[in-house]
C-alpha cells in the first residue's frame, strides 16, 4: 500500500507540477483579493449561485443532451461522431457564457459607450462562429471516414 504523498506525487507527476499549481492557486487568490476588495460577500454569493446553477440545472440538461445524441448516433452505426458534435458545442457553449450580455444586446449601450464600438453585431458573430465550428467539425469527420474507408480492405463477396 503507497503513501498518500506518494499517491498525490504519482497523481500530479511531478513536484515541479505541484508547485507551479501551488503558486497558481496563491496568485489568483491574491488577484481577487485585490481585484474584488469590498465586495467579497457579492463575489460569494456569485460563485455559490453559479455553482448551483450549473449542478442543479445546466448538468443535467446537457447530460440528457449528450446522451441523446450518443443514442441516436448510435442508432445510426457513427457513435464516434458524437466527439465531433461535443467539441463544437463546448465551444459554442463557451463563448456563449462568456460574451452572453452583448449577444442578447442587453448591455450594447453600456460597452458602446464604454469602448466607443458598436454593441449590436454580437448575436450574428455568434451564430456565425457557431457555424464555422460545426462545419469545420463535419469536415474533419467525413475527412476521417473517408480515410477509413480507403484503409479499409475490401468485403470479399
Amino acid at each position: 500500500m503507497t503513501s498518500r504523498p506518494a499517491r498525490l506525487r504519482e497523481a500530479a507527476g511531478s513536484p515541479l507540477v505541484l508547485v507551479l499549481l501551488a503558486a497558481s492557486f496563491a496568485l489568483a487568490g491574491y488577484a481577487g483579493v485585490r481585484l474584488l476588495e469590498g465586495r467579497s460577500l457579492l463575489i460569494a454569493v456569485w460563485f455559490v449561485g453559479a455553482a448551483l446553477v450549473h449542478d442543479l440545472v445546466l448538468l443535467p440538461l446537457y447530460t440528457v443532451a449528450d446522451r441523446a445524441l450518443t443514442r441516436a448516433l448510435g442508432a445510426l452505426g457513427h457513435r464516434e461522431a458524437v466527439l465531433y458534435v461535443r467539441v463544437p458545442a463546448a465551444f459554442s457553449g463557451l463563448l456563449l457564457l462568456v460574451w452572453f450580455p452583448l449577444i442578447s444586446g442587453r448591455v450594447a449601450d453600456r460597452y458602446e459607450a464604454a469602448t466607443g464600438l458598436p454593441g449590436d453585431g454580437f448575436a450574428a458573430r455568434w451564430l456565425l462562429i457557431t457555424a464555422v465550428l460545426f462545419a469545420g467539425s463535419a469536415l474533419v469527420f467525413v475527412v476521417r471516414l473517408r480515410r477509413a474507408a480507403k484503409d479499409r480492405p475490401p468485403a470479399d463477396h
